[in-house]
């Protein structure tokens, strides 16, 4: 008989009394950041913001209700994922792409489902009912059916949903850097040794956009302003990819299989519309705010756009070593 699996997204549910990813009826809890994550870096008083800038939580107060099993399986999650951090870069990059999802993944969704409660009881109070469009009902409910390997049997078949790097970089030891775009399901986290950008639901494409630079970027330990403008890269080109990704799901008697299907442009419209230079000088000069560059010092007129990563002229990839901010 075929999986009949919890989908939230059906019909918006988002109680504190049903597992997130199962949907059993649960008293129990279980952190949105890694709880061991939140105490090596101390950030769990620290707060976050929601996407409209009018509501913030405490890390450490962000909660998802889940069943015994799930928190079971995440605990057992994070332990190979510590165990693999506290061995550095080589260690975090032999884990499985599918481990990375699942660990991102429960981050991402865990701010996706903070989002959801917020704008369902802001619209209740205004006499409102809650809706999503039908893109992101789909978008979302996929995500979740992705994410629900963790506890059954679904499997992954051909190129992988994802885009998913892991690559050494140098930071204060004491650092902890974290975006994420919950829309979009993107997330990016930078400390000593590593980072990590996943675009978690773009069937490979923006990674594949991005695969000269990747190359470029081997054999080398990045600098944290070229870790933003690498993130602002994968974020930009997320902003205009113009295709939906596709799935094949196929709910077998033993399981589920999720094949991504290939994304192809169709007549004149490409993959991506217009890399706008302008748009993402303003991006990236959010990132690079905390190093006090504008979107004027980006872009200067009869010059070629600033770049830590490649020289706007040759090309040729940019030297950790010869870039004097700090780490």
């Amino acid at each position: 008989m075929p999986l009949a699996l919890f989908n939230p997204f059906e019909d918006l549910i988002f109680d504190p009394h049903f597992c997130f990813l199962s949907g059993a009826l649960t008293n129990e809890r279980i952190s949105v950041f890694p709880e061991w994550l939140m105490a090596h870096f101390k950030f769990g008083d620290e707060k976050i913001e929601m996407m409209d800038k009018t509501k913030s939580y405490k890390y450490a107060d962000l909660e998802l209700p889940c069943s015994p099993e799930v928190k079971f399986a995440f605990q057992e999650l994070d332990i190979k994922v510590q165990t693999a951090y506290k061995n550095g870069f080589k260690a975090m990059a032999s884990l499985k792409e599918e481990e990375l999802f699942q660990w991102t993944g429960r981050i991402v969704y865990g701010l996706l489902y903070y989002e959801m409660i917020y704008e369902r009881d802001r619209l209740q109070k205004l006499g409102e009912n809650f809706h999503l469009s039908a893109t992101l009902r789909e978008r979302f409910g996929h995500f979740h059916l992705m994410l629900q390997s963790l506890i059954e049997p679904i499997s992954f078949v051909g190129k992988n949903p994802w885009s998913i790097i892991v690559f050494p970089l140098k930071y204060s030891s004491d650092i902890f850097s974290y975006r994420d775009d919950t829309i979009n399901l993107m997330f990016q986290m930078g400390v000593n040794g590593f980072g990590i950008i996943a675009c978690l639901q773009d069937n490979g494409v923006i990674g594949e956009k991005q695969k000269d630079m990747l190359l470029k970027m081997e054999n080398h330990v990045l600098h944290p302003i070229q870790f933003e403008e690498l993130y602002a890269r994968f974020h930009y080109s997320d902003y205009i990819f113009q295709y939906k990704p596709e799935y094949k799901i196929e709910n077998h008697d033993t399981g589920i299989t999720i094949e991504a299907l290939p994304v192809v442009a169709v007549g004149s419209k490409p993959l991506f519309s217009f890399w706008d230079e302008n748009i993402f000088a303003q991006l990236l000069a959010n990132y690079w705010q905390v190093y006090g560059i504008e979107k004027e010092d980006i872009l200067k007129f009869q010059k070629p756009p600033l770049s830590f990563l490649e020289n706007p002229y040759s090309k040729d990839f940019i030297n950790p070593e010869s870039i004097n901010f700090p780490f």
